[in-house]
């Protein structure tokens, strides 16, 4: 029996998504849903005590039930995390790896949680190479087993429950089992993903479940029953995280694996021998504040940490946000950040990354020499380190694409959590097994072992965890007291939104949502992008006279923050996607 809920969450989910069809089909006559969902204005949502910022209505709606029902920040955590595995399937899931960052307000300590997938016990570092010992095409070595990972986040779901969750573990899932079991509506999002995807529709069971028969995506507002899924969550609810790494789960994943089109080699003994991970936070100063996140695996704090030092350098105050000075000194410093991640970060449990180094102020003080105001840099190449890291290792090639969600959340205790998780590539690996798909995160490896005869820091190897991009994030002031809880989707870009919403934020004063909904711009070493159908596009030719390589596109991030103010706090949500933010 489903214990009754403060919610109905079916009706919820008609209900909200009634609401957002209006708007987005409306707009998407004539542009397409990215542009759409941009151009629709959002105001920032003020609360009192407590708030929920997350990717899709019905599961930010989940999350904050659990909240009024007295759960902590983690518990409410949990509750978004396996609703989006159902309203938001090609970006996150159970079949995934996740970040967790957690602020507790009685101790004052950070903690952060380690749910990367791991490679399984035979991968070798070829593993991403042809028979002439080339690269595969990025979508060869992703769709399939070869590509999944050992999922994470269960795991460390259970481990952040059991250091911070209030509520009982099973009453956590009670939301999406009810979902799942009577139905919810496709989202406007979900079906562009779906109608984008090409492989989706070729690999049973996920072509049954989101396509028609003719091969067209069910439409806006079908609704889907998941009841393989909600079986699998009754499992975990009642035996916990166990249950989905050993027996009868643990091996059906492993059969979906070896049965796919192209097999993988991931074994129930893999599954057996994962274990999530508390690992040190990261942490730096930029202007008066301490900003915090996560450390390796994921290059997403340090990268940050590393752009936002850089940029201290420079009165970024005195510039407005969409001006050419702004974006030509922060696509600068993403070019300095970005080719030190290349280089230097990888799963820390393999090879020693220089944290301390990299974002020494000194360091990037140096790094931030190295910018002409009034000319792109023609090449850039990683920095020098102390101790001479760079001679080790060779460059990485490793691809990531912007799927991936994002929650942000304060709980009515002061305690909050920033979780960033994903499946990595829209739907992942495509193999869809026990109602959730699989991950492709072993792709976020380089494909490339070695590069010069140096091996590469994040090459293919057993057991470790591949380099990330994600950045769940926080921020404090000069007394300690939180004072903002940000993060975003997007792959390689994320640390771009994340230090944009924090620049926004810190120097320019915006609330929120305000600094979520600039325009994105950056550079990843590469080209500096600028976000296709904004204003900031308009700076294409005068940043090419500059010397800069533009290239304008769309960028569909997934940002979500809550500032915390002395009068309640502020939650902003990406007006390129569905979420929202919630409150009291």
């Amino acid at each position: 029996m489903i214990p009754k809920l403060a919610l109905n969450y079916r009706l919820l989910a008609l209900t909200l998504t009634a609401a957002l069809i209006h708007p987005i089909v409306a707009l998407t006559q004539s542009h397409p849903p990215e542009a759409a969902a941009r151009r629709i204005e959002r105001e920032a949502v003020k609360t009192q005590t407590d708030m929920v910022a997350a990717p899709n209505p019905i599961a930010a709606a989940a999350g904050r039930d659990i909240l009024r029902r007295g759960g902590s920040a983690v518990d409410a955590a949990i509750a978004v995390q396996l609703v989006l595995g159902l309203v938001e399937p090609q970006a996150s899931g159970i079949g995934g790896g996740a970040f967790l960052v957690y602020y507790d307000r009685k101790t004052k300590e950070i903690h952060t949680y380690d749910g990367r997938e791991t490679a399984p016990a035979a991968a070798k570092p070829d593993r991403f190479l042809n028979e002439e010992g080339k690269p595969l095409q990025f979508y060869d070595a992703v769709i399939g087993g070869k590509s999944v990972g050992v999922p994470g986040t269960i795991r460390m779901l259970e481990m952040a429950h059991k250091a911070s969750g209030k509520l009982p573990w099973d009453q956590l899932f009670q939301p999406a089992i009810q979902l799942a079991e009577q139905g919810f509506s496709i989202s406007p999002l979900l079906y562009t993903a779906l109608k984008k995807d090409s492989y989706l529709p070729r690999l049973e069971p996920a072509k049954s479940y989101f396509y028609q028969p003719d091969g067209t995506p069910k439409p806006v507002g079908t609704k889907l029953v998941n009841k393989p899924y909600s079986e699998v969550l009754r499992r975990i609810a009642s035996r916990g995280a166990d249950d989905f790494y050993h027996g009868r789960i643990a091996r059906d994943i492993v059969a979906t694996v070896e049965n796919a089109p192209v097999p993988g080699d991931l074994t129930t003994k893999d599954l057996a021998n994962y274990q999530a991970k508390e690992r040190s936070p990261v942490c730096g100063i930029y202007r008066v504040y301490k900003i915090c996140g996560m450390g390796p695996p994921t290059s997403g704090a340090l990268t940050v940490l590393q752009i936002l030092g850089i940029l201290e350098n420079f009165n970024l105050a005195a510039l407005k946000p969409d001006s050419l000075q702004a974006v030509h000194l922060f696509s600068e410093a993403g070019r300095l950040a970005y080719a030190d991640r290349g280089l230097y970060m990888a799963d820390a449990d393999f090879v020693p990354v220089p944290i301390n180094e990299l974002i020494n102020p000194k360091y990037l003080k140096s790094r931030a020499a190295l910018i002409n105001p009034d000319r792109a840099m023609t090449e850039v190449k990683p920095g020098e380190l102390l101790s001479k890291q760079s001679l080790l290792w060779g460059a990485d090639n490793a691809i990531e694409f912007p799927s991936t969600s994002h929650i942000a959340i304060v709980d009515k205790y002061g305690n909050a959590v920033s979780m960033t998780t994903t499946i990595e590539d829209a739907f992942g690996s495509r193999l869809m097994v026990r109602g959730f798909l699989l991950n492709n995160q072993l792709t976020d490896f380089s494909f490339s072992p070695t590069v010069d005869g140096k091996p590469v820091a994040n090459r293919v190897e057993a057991g470790k965890r591949p380099r990330s991009s994600m950045s769940p994030m926080m921020v404090f002031d000069q007394n300690g007291k939180l004072v903002m809880v940000v993060g975003s989707a997007g792959g390689s870009r994320i640390i771009n939104y994340v230090a944009k919403a924090l620049v926004g934020v810190l120097d320019w004063k915006l609330d929120s949502q305000e600094a979520i909904s600039l325009p994105n711009f950056g550079n990843r070493n590469g080209a500096t992008e600028l976000e296709a159908g904004t204003d900031i596009a308009n700076l294409k030719s005068d940043l090419e006279a500059m010397g800069h390589s533009v290239q304008v596109l769309e960028q569909t991030s997934g940002s979500h923050g809550i500032v915390l103010t002395d009068e309640g706090l502020i939650g902003g949500a990406d007006p390129r996607r569905e979420g929202v933010a919630l409150g009291d």
